[in-house]
């Protein structure tokens, strides 16, 4: 009865801080079980290539586990379900892309529990750039979590701030260079559409919560996303997938 209040009082906001939090703590390591078990291909054919020996070095500081990357995503997913279908240009790439992520963690959960692993995989065999590739999903993912806290943070600056014009300014820092004329004019449309400043504020707002409780959790929540935002840019320069544009 007790999880059930407090899942009724909840927000999305407040469930983006748990699952930070909690894999913060946990050790990003990969188990000892789990690394002998499993050898890259290229370790057992021959000399690696210069792209995956640096994702390589990467991998021993900056692993970015699947699940809680993919859960953070799914988060997104529920807020832009509130907002309603004015946003379901921007809902259906984002779960596109986690579907292409969980179903190559899913074929093989052990080897690819780290985003680093698929991407590795997909460089090594030149795959990245080509088609509808996890590596794009990642990209595009951590671009629409950027125009997220990228929003948020303007948010926290003023709540009185206009909407129209914060989600703009959000759009043109992060999304915008990165898309070309055809994904531009869909956002453009659809990014107009967005509720009032007071409506998505009430929208992120917890059943308990007042505004400054609200203002609150949102600076948490963006001390928290920041790391994870910089490793994952880290980790597309290295695999030189932070240039990728779409049509």
């Amino acid at each position: 009865m007790k999880r059930r209040r407090e899942a009724e009082i909840s927000s999305e906001i407040r469930s983006a801080i748990q699952e930070l939090s909690a894999a913060s703590e946990r050790d990003v390591v990969k188990p000892t079980a789990e690394r002998d078990s499993v050898k890259p291909a290229a370790e057992t054919e021959g000399v690696k290539p210069a792209a995956e020996r640096c994702g390589d070095d990467l991998q021993t500081t900056l692993q970015i586990p699947i699940k809680p990357f993919l859960s953070l995503c799914n988060l997104l997913i529920q807020v832009l379900d509130k907002i309603g279908p004015t946003m379901a240009v921007l809902r259906q790439d984002i779960h596109q892309n986690i579907q292409r992520l969980e179903t190559v963690h899913d074929s093989d959960p052990l080897r690819y529990w780290d985003v680093v692993e698929i991407l590795k995989k997909e460089v090594s065999e030149g795959k990245a750039k080509k088609g509808p590739t996890c590596s794009k999903a990642f990209v595009w993912l951590t671009r629409s979590l950027d125009f997220s806290v990228t929003l948020l943070k303007l948010l926290v600056e003023d709540f009185e701030r206009d909407m129209e014009q914060a989600v703009e300014k959000s759009y043109n820092n992060t999304l915008k260079p990165w898309h070309g004329w055809i994904s531009s004019a869909a956002y453009k449309v659809a990014l107009k559409l967005v509720p009032d400043t007071k409506s998505l504020i009430d929208i992120l707002k917890a059943k308990d919560a007042d505004n400054d409780m609200l203002k609150k959790e949102m600076q948490i929540l963006i001390s928290l996303l920041v790391p994870q935002l910089e490793r994952n840019y880290e980790t597309m320069r290295t695999y030189g997938l932070d240039k990728l544009k779409s049509t």
